[in-house]
């Protein structure tokens, strides 16, 4: 076989092996382990109007698996008490809590809120931090008023170990 012929075999091969999945992709669609949480509240926004509101720092556990690179479920622990499932959705990871108590109405009452964190990778080449959105809603109807009361902040996610 002459050089060119060889040549262009390895080029053949090569190319075939690059655009080939990788069969650990879903291993690097998975999150796991610990974890700080901060949704900044110095950038909250209600009605696309800014405000400031309290900070919070958690501290997130995390475990999830993959069955493909596009379907990957878990389980978010906090350490301020509760726990939510976790789910990978269109390149973007998702879970969420209800707060009891959220919105207080100058009555005395008080609704819940549902809180979602959305957040994805910021920066590709770090694959210990990543973005996203914390945010919580109270239903439409609270305290007389047919507005939905929403409170969204900035989120940032790292690795802890």
């Amino acid at each position: 076989m002459s050089a060119r012929a060889l040549c262009s075999v390895a080029v053949a091969i090569g190319l075939a092996v690059s655009v080939a999945p990788r069969a650990d992709a879903q291993d690097d669609v998975a999150i796991n382990g610990t974890f700080t949480a901060f949704s900044d509240g110095q950038w909250a926004r209600t009605n696309d109007s800014y405000h400031i509101e309290r900070s919070v720092t958690q501290r997130w556990t995390i475990t999830s698996t993959c069955r493909t690179f596009q379907d990957c479920t878990g389980r978010v622990s906090s350490d301020q008490g509760w726990s939510a499932d976790l789910i990978y959705m269109s390149g973007r990871w998702k879970t969420g809590r209800t707060v009891e108590n959220w919105e207080p109405c100058a009555d005395g009452t008080a609704y819940p809120g549902k809180q979602a964190w959305v957040f994805w990778h910021g920066y590709p080449q770090d694959k210990n931090q990543y973005i996203g959105w914390d945010k919580t809603e109270g239903p439409s109807g609270a305290c007389g008023f047919n507005k939905v009361l929403d409170v969204e902040m900035p989120f940032k996610l790292t690795r802890v170990s």
